[in-house]
């Protein structure tokens, strides 16, 4: 990312918390710090934390870019949530409600909230936003980024486009402002239910797109299933009040395009290696980062119950992941269930 400034979109620069120094909230901070706002990151680590202020970079989550000394890296949350005007929830959803907690103890009623990890807390079955209201409170200004994203793309200032929501249209606006430079442009759209199951469900077909990958299916295969794979998504999305375009746009067919097709996909890796025989406890013992989409299938089985919605990508999936199913039968099962119309409408 070129270390020029941006002209700021927003009318005076923002003081800025990223909880999370993944590989997203790292590219996040590189993004709003060449925006012209003040930025800090908050690592849970403070030993890694450390590294990463002495050596500028951050090896783990996001190798290769260096990290501008305007930013700040902290281990401690009390010196960069109360001061922040906008605080960036980008911890992985299984952490969110702990870190939440923490967060309410310091935040203040003006501050802006803005989640933007991917997924649905398993029991609760809550979604980023709501669990960030939950624990902090409803009245909380809560909002979210989310779309076709990945972090090392977008630290590089390679073009990309994303989606601010929120319940209250006038957040939604403000992360726009935030957010949107010369090489990300960021929509709005206020349907927060429709763009937050998008972006987590997708994750889950990401795994069937990369055990299709590791088994050689090809991209008729494939194509398929990303299809059907967003038809079952949509189901699930419309019959829990959101609206069905919003599956159309970037946070349904657009991250679930590139989360499914890209190297550097997390979910989209585990089904593969997993058609390749490796077990779930294998690969997920060698990853560093959380790959949002094993976790969420379990809570996008449970939504479809709870909804009465059929998924039946997610259920292989599933079955797959924590039943020890072979992928091969799981495909088998999936071609030979009944037939049907494509379109759910009457034909």
């Amino acid at each position: 990312m070129s270390s020029e400034k941006e002209p700021p979109l927003s009318s005076t620069p923002k003081r800025i918390a990223i909880i999370g120094c993944g590989g997203w909230g790292t590219a996040l901070a590189l993004l709003l710090d060449k925006n012209g706002h003040i930025v800090t990151i908050w690592g849970v680590e403070p030993a890694y934390v450390e590294e990463m202020h002495r050596t500028r970079l951050n090896p783990r989550y996001l190798p290769g870019l260096t990290i501008p000394e305007s930013i700040g890296l902290t281990s401690e949350m009390a010196e960069c949530v109360p001061q922040s005007d906008v605080v960036v929830a980008a911890t992985p959803t299984l952490y969110m409600r702990s870190v939440c907690q923490q967060l309410a103890q310091r935040l203040r009623p003006e501050q802006l909230v803005v989640n933007v990890a991917k997924g649905i807390e398993e029991g609760a079955l809550l979604t980023g936003s709501q669990i960030i209201t939950d624990v902090c409170g409803s009245e909380t200004k809560a909002a979210g980024l989310y779309g076709p994203s990945h972090a090392e793309e977008v630290a590089r200032g390679l073009p990309a486009a994303l989606v601010a929501t929120s319940r209250r249209p006038e957040l939604a606006r403000m992360v726009q402002r935030i957010f949107m430079c010369s090489n990300v442009r960021v929509y709005v759209n206020t349907d927060v239910i429709g763009v937050e199951i998008g972006t987590a469900l997708k994750n889950v077909i990401a795994i069937a797109a990369g055990a299709c990958d590791g088994l050689g299916f090809g991209d008729n295969a494939k194509s398929a299933l990303l299809t059907r794979g967003l038809a079952e998504i949509t189901r699930l999305g419309v019959a829990m009040g959101a609206r069905a375009a919003t599956f159309a746009g970037l946070t349904g067919l657009g991250d679930l395009i590139t989360t499914s097709i890209s190297p550097y996909g997390r979910n989209r890796m585990v089904g593969m290696r997993i058609a390749r025989g490796e077990t779930l406890e294998q690969v997920l013992a060698s990853m560093d980062q959380v790959a949002e989409g094993v976790r969420t299938t379990r809570s996008a089985c449970e939504l479809a119950a709870r909804y009465g919605v059929d998924m039946p990508i997610s259920r292989e999936v599933y079955a797959v992941l924590f039943g020890g199913k072979d992928v091969r039968q799981a495909l088998r099962d999936l071609m030979l269930r009944a037939p049907r119309p494509e379109l759910d409408e009457p034909v």
